[in-house]
């Protein structure tokens, strides 16, 4: 995994919970962008779930967790 600014630590962080959360069933990829803060996307099965650069902010509160795992889990479900 590519460092992303200076949240590389937290970028793993994040993908650690999805991939506890969603075992064996996500394709967790990252890529590092030339800002200092990156990008964050969550897509599941096509859909954007989350997104730092279109305003969603970086995933930093158990709310914004919470709104990550219900997207995915409706992505996942109407698939």
């Amino acid at each position: 995994m590519e460092e992303i600014g200076g949240y590389g630590s937290k970028v793993r962080k994040i993908k650690a919970d999805l991939e506890k959360k969603f075992p064996g069933i996500l394709d967790i990829s990252t890529k590092a962008t030339p800002t200092i803060t990156g990008w964050l996307e969550i897509e599941a099965s096509g859909k954007l779930i989350h997104s730092k650069k279109n305003g969603d902010g970086y995933v930093d509160t158990q709310a914004k967790y919470e709104k990550i795992f219900a997207g995915i889990e409706n992505a996942l479900s109407s698939r």
